[in-house]
């Protein structure tokens, strides 16, 4: 009876985490490298994601902000009055990484080029993605892609 129920609480606990893993406020990338999730703030419309993370002086280590677009185009960033170095994550309709730009420049006005077709745009802090080993093609998971993410939120 003991190891029924630490087997139920188990599989509560799994399945509590697996759909957390689904909450718009996360994301969780995945790749040959391994796994990893942020905590996000969601910026979906042209006032949230023209403000951006700017003025911030820092952000956890394993937190973000996502940018969501209505639909794929050619997105170009730069780092007019952000604070702290910032690593891009530049995602297809599909949630695939099909870009990255790491450690982007404090203040640098030079635009940063995520190239066509990208639906969202993935910011974490700078030299993140290097530390975790996170390479174009990962995935992400997360609702903003919707039944087309290659990772989908089932």
């Amino acid at each position: 009876m003991k190891a029924f129920f630490l087997a139920l609480v188990a599989s509560v606990f799994t399945s509590a985490a697996f759909a957390a893993v689904c909450d718009a406020d996360k994301v969780t990338l995945r790749g040959a490298w391994g796994e990893a999730g942020f905590s996000v703030e969601v910026v979906d419309n042209d006032e949230t994601r023209a403000q951006g993370l700017m003025f911030r002086e820092s952000m956890p280590r394993f937190s973000g902000m996502l940018f969501v677009y209505d639909q794929p185009g050619h997105a170009r960033f730069w780092m007019k009055n952000t604070l702290i170095p910032l690593d891009m994550l530049f995602l297809d309709e599909n949630g695939v990484v099909t870009r990255i730009h790491e450690n982007a420049i404090p203040g640098d006005l030079t635009s940063i080029d995520g190239g066509l077709g990208v639906l969202a745009v993935l910011e974490i802090n700078g030299g993140v993605s290097k530390m975790l080993g996170i390479k174009v093609g990962s995935e992400v998971r997360h609702p903003a892609f919707g039944d087309k993410a290659t990772w989908a939120c089932n």
